[in-house]
């Protein structure tokens, strides 16, 4: 942002979302191709077998896997790869029974599952299969585009280590809490589906509190003792877990700065209540519209697809600048050629924040981290199982996990990066 007093807003959706169901279908397919090859033992950190482009669409009692691919899971039949039809059908069906949904126009049970994916195409795998470059094996990157990274401070305060934005970052937080309350039966009324929509008020370019909090929310025609709920009876049961996501005076004062299913009720939702897609959250999955967005989706790509695994690198090397204190802020863009293992360009820009010349850091950056999809798989250690844990709550602002799960969020270059920058 160009000027220092704004409002900015930003919205997320929850696990029981329709586009996020499918995100998590699909990812929960390429964890399993992934760990297929894992035990097997024919991928580790530094090479992989599996590719996999695999989208999900789900609506009333229907769920449809397309996509092409190769791993494990493909088996060749005269000549025809064919896929594991029973396993990937078990997969989505556990994904949709851990979101919770047992309801009558969408069951984890009672959906019809039709997997159509398929053989990955002879045309694309030439271009991506790794090639021989100065005695070193390069994989070329699996299309062509634009990447972005972001990484600033103003979050910090709130969660060391989360360097968001603070728009995203507290819509995501209010889903997690009340998803959280509904898992734990809390708030037993509530169902899996949920929007959140945040309008941050900005002062001297810090954010310092919420004018708008809406949250839509499905739930239960009826309560427990069999009251029918109203939006305003849901917004009272809702109000403290919302406040409770949000710093101390946070909360927007005025009960009509706070909505709550501003339509109406929300009791037909999930895929019955509108189709989902996979990768129709992209802006969700990453920095709520706070900085730019290559365009492509993340959800059930393989990391030789530099759509994911290079949007992943360039929130890495953002990230790590701004934890190296070398500015406030930082967005980095890089772009590629399919078939091609370096990236097209590389761009570095720290909004006025930085404390070196962008130059400088677009000539050193790719110099401790080369940007070939060979490299950021192996360094990021993407070649594990590691992604349905992504598709819910943004892909970006979370603890490293212990098993190598978002390992773009760690900040061990930081010390790397201060020191080149001297």
């Amino acid at each position: 942002m160009s000027h220092k007093n704004y409002l900015f807003t930003s919205e997320s959706v929850s696990e029981g979302h329709p586009d996020k169901v499918c995100d998590q279908i699909s990812d929960a397919v390429l964890d399993a191709f992934l760990e297929r090859d894992v035990k097997l033992g024919i991928a580790d950190d530094s090479q992989i077998n599996t590719r996999l482009g695999c989208e999900t669409l789900a609506t009333t009692n229907k769920i449809v896997i397309a996509g092409e691919g190769r791993g494990q899971l493909f088996r060749d039949i005269h000549g025809v790869s064919v896929v594991d039809r029973e396993l990937i059908t078990e997969i989505a069906r556990g994904v949709v029974k851990d979101i919770g949904y047992d309801q009558n126009g969408f069951s984890f049970h009672g959906a019809d599952v039709e997997v159509l994916l398929h053989g990955q195409s002879p045309d694309i795998a030439m271009g991506v299969n790794a090639k021989k470059k100065k005695g070193k094996e390069e994989e070329g990157a699996g299309d062509q585009g634009m990447m972005f990274g972001y990484a600033c401070t103003e979050s910090e305060v709130y969660e060391k280590g989360s360097y968001m934005p603070a728009p995203i970052y507290f819509a995501h937080k209010i889903l997690k809490v009340l998803s959280e309350k509904r898992r734990s039966k809390q708030l037993f009324d509530l169902q899996p589906d949920a929007k959140s929509q945040v309008t941050v008020k900005y002062v001297d370019g810090k954010p310092v509190g919420c004018t708008k909090v809406v949250v839509s929310t499905q739930h239960n025609e009826k309560s427990r003792n069999g009251k029918k709920y109203t939006p305003s009876i849901v917004k009272d049961l809702i109000e403290d877990a919302v406040s409770s996501a949000l710093p101390k005076g946070w909360m927007p004062k005025n009960g009509k700065d706070f909505l709550v299913n501003p339509t109406g009720n929300f009791v037909v939702g999930g895929p019955d209540g509108d189709c989902g897609l996979t990768g129709r959250k992209i802006i969700v999955d990453t920095y709520g519209g706070y900085a730019p967005h290559g365009g492509g989706a993340f959800s059930g790509k393989d990391p030789t697809k530099v759509d994911r695994s290079a949007a992943y690198a360039a929130r890495y090397l953002a990230k790590n600048v701004v934890a190296a204190g070398i500015a406030d802020r930082c967005t980095i863009q890089v772009a590629y050629a399919i078939g091609v293992a370096d990236p097209m360009s590389v761009l570095v820009d720290t909004h006025g924040t930085g404390k070196v010349p962008e130059s400088k850091l677009e000539k050193i950056l790719p110099e401790l981290f080369r940007l070939t999809p060979t490299n950021i798989r192996r360094t990021l250690k993407l070649n594990r199982p590691i992604y349905k844990r992504t598709a819910a709550y943004g892909h970006f602002g979370r603890k490293p996990d212990s098993d190598g799960g978002f390992s773009w969020e760690r900040t061990d270059l930081a010390d790397d990066i201060r020191r080149a920058a001297r």
